[in-house]
């Protein structure tokens, strides 16, 4: 059995079919691990999620910033409303069967037996590996549960941007669902620079990628993440990033986990969304 996991889809579907393909994915004996954003400004979202969701127990998937995006929308949350290409998802017959499959996915899947952690972004430099762990399933209650609506509502914002362990409610769950689907960079203190997106040396002076944070209590766990599209394809400091661009015209990279070392490759992605128009 091989064990894959594939970067940002996007509603990339045929370049997700292509890039499976290629490395000769079998559901019958194989599993795949998607890093999040199976959805939105690609073409296909609708086809994505049917794909990823018929494959049953094959596939563990995380969620990540554009999958709650897409919640958040058919929740009532119109703040991002034209940020996306979603009208196929929320006006397709078997939406609520969707929405319900994607709202019950895991914000963090963790394989001791592979030793590996998989989330969207990242984790602040203050979380150990349980901690991580403790806060993604505390998010998760929220989201299967009957404060999900209201959790949507409340979702967009920056604050608080540093962890404390006594933070409660809506400014834990936040600040716990910024890190683990849209961190990229933190300050010297460890709070969250969310609006930094660039790739590494275009941030302000002092702040550092969240998996290079010299304090960063997770530096002894393997971890698997997407989100980044200006990192690229990066295997440094105990972490692989898989998020290479497909949507913007890069590749749709996958990696093999059962493998020592872990081993990449990548599908060329025609691309389908100008960067600029995002910026």
């Amino acid at each position: 059995m091989a064990v894959y996991a594939i970067g940002d889809i996007q509603g990339c579907y045929e370049e997700m079919r292509r890039a499976l393909d290629a490395v000769r994915f079998d559901p019958a004996t194989d599993r795949l691990w998607c890093v999040g954003d199976l959805v939105n400004r690609g073409p296909k979202s609708l086809e994505v999620l049917r794909f990823v969701r018929n494959l049953g127990e094959v596939a563990v998937c995380v969620l990540g910033n554009h999958d709650l995006h897409l919640l958040a929308l058919a929740a009532g949350n119109q703040k991002h409303k034209g940020e996306g290409s979603l009208t196929a998802v929320l006006g397709a017959p078997d939406r609520e069967e969707l929405l319900h499959w994607l709202r019950h996915r895991p914000l963090i899947h963790h394989d001791p037996s592979l030793d590996f952690l998989m989330v969207h972004a990242g984790l602040p430099p203050q979380w150990d590996l349980s901690t991580a762990i403790a806060c993604a399933r505390e998010v998760e209650e929220v989201l299967r549960g009957e404060q999900h609506v209201d959790y949507f509502m409340q979702m967009y914002g920056n604050k608080p941007d540093r962890w404390d362990p006594a933070l409660a409610g809506m400014a834990r769950w936040r600040f716990i669902t910024n890190c683990l689907t849209r961190l990229r960079y933190c300050e010297a203190d460890g709070r969250l620079a969310l609006k930094e997106k660039g790739r590494p040396g275009s941030q302000a002076r002092g702040r550092t990628a969240w998996f290079e944070h010299p304090q960063r209590a997770s530096r002894a766990q393997r971890i698997v993440f997407g989100h980044w599209s200006t990192l690229g394809y990066f295997a440094e400091y105990n972490v692989w990033a898989l998020d290479t661009g497909c949507l913007w015209g890069g590749a749709l990279t996958v990696l093999r986990l059962d493998q020592t070392p872990p081993a990449a490759h990548s599908t060329p992605c025609s691309g389908w969304q100008d960067p600029a128009r995002f910026a």
